[in-house]
């Protein structure tokens, strides 16, 4: 047990830093933060910045960083909107467009950081500058409004069946909630059999219990809360198909493995035969491709591209990654840790506007919520040194 939750202390702190400030929010704000219309508004709003949360996690996990980020969701919503406002392309080719720009940019950017070996806090920083110029000079400094419903509906749109309620509930909803308890409960029992099929070491049955109950509960809570709104947000459905191919490709795959042996030690990974620059080239393509997806996000919920679209981004996106328990030194951190960092920034950011906080304060707490993430990884790595 001792052990257990000792190699486990940086995920589980942070899951439990959530529930802890989501609980003293809602005293606080007197039972807003749990209102079905505020939980539905956190997903909405800050769903663009767990996107680029997912994409920075695996920059990190190399030991390199992405200041480009923003800048490049907004110069691909301002491309979108040339192409659906002014030249009244279809929605779907220029989404297809859009990411295939996300695409070339995350080589561009690649290309110097993996293969001409600059730094990538030079070049990122590079490529902020750069496309943050380009989104001037395609918008002229003007907004560009209105974007097709059905564009709109990527950003702020639920799915279809919000007539179909019971007792005011939507059914949809609750039936993809029951859903996703069974699919985990079915893990819990698949992977209990596959430690004992191969002698794994697994932890306490009750302990994996307990874990599995707490978590089928808050699936069945956030149903219910959806369910008690407008239904399940189209955003929320692209963010937990994110999640999902991404822990598959973290955990399961070569490439994950690659990912994270350059992070730990890019010298044993090279002479073990991992093509290095290569990997980290893919990196970056992918966190361009998930710009260009925040971009159109973005476009779509505010139903314009704007010149100030993306500002700061990237700093949100970082602090996700550290806060979620990503190492600043590469090699470590995990898709769901991001996602719980995300919403940690998430429920502050709301708590702090509900409550009246000044912008200022809220930045200046912010930022120490971002020092004490990074001291405390920095501090438990320590600790084994000096035993």
């Amino acid at each position: 047990m001792a052990r257990f939750f000792k190699n486990n202390i940086r995920q589980y702190s942070m899951v439990i830093a959530l529930a802890s400030i989501m609980v003293l929010f809602e005293v606080l704000t007197d039972g807003i933060i749990f209102k079905p219309m505020n939980i539905t508004n956190l997903v909405l709003q800050n769903s663009y910045v767990l996107i680029l949360a997912i994409g920075m996690l695996f920059c990190i996990v190399t030991g390199n960083i992405d200041l480009s980020v923003g800048s490049v969701a907004a110069f691909v919503g301002a491309v979108s909107a040339v192409l659906m406002v002014d030249l009244g392309l279809g929605v779907l080719p220029s989404a297809l467009v859009a990411l295939l720009i996300g695409a070339a940019v995350g080589a561009f950017l690649g290309f110097f950081i993996a293969f001409a070996k600059m730094p990538a806090f030079i070049v990122t920083l590079a490529g902020m500058l750069i496309f943050r110029g380009f989104t001037m000079v395609i918008l002229k400094g003007q907004t560009k409004a209105p974007f097709a419903e059905s564009f709109q509906a990527l950003a702020v749109g639920y799915l279809p069946g919000g007539d179909l309620r019971v007792d005011g509930l939507n059914l949809p909803a609750l039936a993809f909630g029951l859903f996703a308890a069974v699919v985990l409960a079915g893990a819990f029992v698949y992977a209990r059999r596959v430690k004992r099929r191969y002698h794994f070491e697994a932890i306490p049955l009750w302990l994996d219990l307990a874990k599995t109950a707490i978590a089928i509960l808050g699936i069945g809570f956030f149903s219910y809360e959806f369910a008690a709104y407008n239904g399940l947000p189209v955003v929320l459905f692209i963010l937990v198909a994110l999640v999902l191919i991404y822990t598959y490709v973290a955990q399961r795959t070569v490439l994950g493995r690659h990912i994270y042996a350059l992070g730990g030690n890019a010298k044993a990974a090279r002479l073990s035969g991992v093509k290095t620059e290569r990997v980290l080239f893919w990196v970056y393509v992918n966190m361009g491709v998930l710009s260009a997806l925040a971009g159109l996000v973005v476009a779509g919920r505010l139903n314009a591209a704007t010149p100030k679209a993306g500002v700061n981004f990237e700093m949100d996106a970082i602090a996700a990654c550290y806060i979620g328990g990503a190492s600043a030194s590469g090699g470590i951190g995990t898709v769901a840790g991001t996602i719980v960092g995300g919403l940690v920034m998430a429920v502050l950011n709301n708590g702090m506007s509900i409550m009246g906080v000044s912008v200022d304060w809220q930045q200046s707490i912010k930022g120490l919520v971002l020092l004490a993430a990074v001291w405390f990884d920095v501090y438990t790595k320590s600790r084994p040194q000096r035993g």
